[in-house]
């Protein structure tokens, strides 16, 4: 998540101006994370870091936006990268600053959601909230019950093990010695559909997120966005 200078995160919340932000945080009046900061420079993240002023939070009053993207392959999933590769913000322009919930990998499509709700991202990407992330999956081989049972059950995957998840096949294609499951998760490990099918046996072809929760990206374009609704926003906390 992006980060800004505290500073300037006072100016933005219109606490002050950013030179009387600096002489604020020099006198010792700000405090991040029940901390007072006295030094100039340091970065803040509006998602995580709790900024006080005069015993009161410090929060940037604006409209939340909340925003589904069919995310395409090639894209990666933070707001600034290393290697300077496309980034899904590239692709959902708009005036506020807003951050994906959660990630997808470069090579995998599909449902995404952005937005400038803290709380929303805190909720949705807790575990504890068990919130359902159905993704399709094309693997290499015919893949077998045992294997398919073994995923349903979960799998040891490096330092876990999967919690139960849904798993149907979708297709058998044999002359293409290739098949097709649609594997629903509630947890989130960095690349944990691709482990769990490496465990049972199989090789990942093609990954697509179809849904969070209940909210599809079917009839939504790759690449193209759309605005979730207030129903469709309480629909995936639920």
């Amino acid at each position: 998540m992006e980060e800004v200078r505290l500073q300037k995160y006072l100016a933005e919340a219109g606490i002050a101006s950013r030179r009387k932000a600096e002489e604020l945080i020099t006198q010792g009046k700000i405090k991040v994370n029940h901390k007072v900061v006295t030094k100039l420079g340091i970065k803040i993240n509006p998602f995580k870091d709790k900024v006080e002023y005069e015993g009161k939070i410090v929060t940037i009053q604006e409209e939340k936006i909340y925003i589904l993207l069919n995310k395409p392959i090639g894209y990666v999933t933070t707001a600034k990268d290393q290697f300077d590769r496309n980034s899904v913000l590239d692709l959902v322009k708009v005036k506020q600053r807003i951050v994906p919930v959660g990630r997808l990998d470069m090579y995998t499509s599909g449902a995404l959601i952005l937005t400038n709700d803290g709380n929303f991202v805190y909720q949705v990407t807790h575990p504890k909230h068990e919130i359902e992330k159905t993704y399709t999956v094309t693997l290499k081989g015919i893949v077998s019950k045992q294997a398919v049972e073994q995923l349903k059950q979960g799998v040891k995957i490096e330092d876990y093990t999967t919690s139960h998840a849904k798993v149907k096949i979708l297709k058998i294609e044999e002359e293409k010695n290739q098949s097709r499951l649609e594997i629903t998760i509630h947890e989130g490990k960095n690349r944990q559909v691709r482990k769990m099918c490496e465990v049972v046996g199989y090789k990942v072809l093609a990954l697509h997120r179809s849904k969070i929760a209940k909210i599809g990206v079917k009839d939504l374009p790759l690449g193209k966005w759309r605005y979730l609704d207030e129903k469709e926003v309480k629909q995936i906390l639920l």
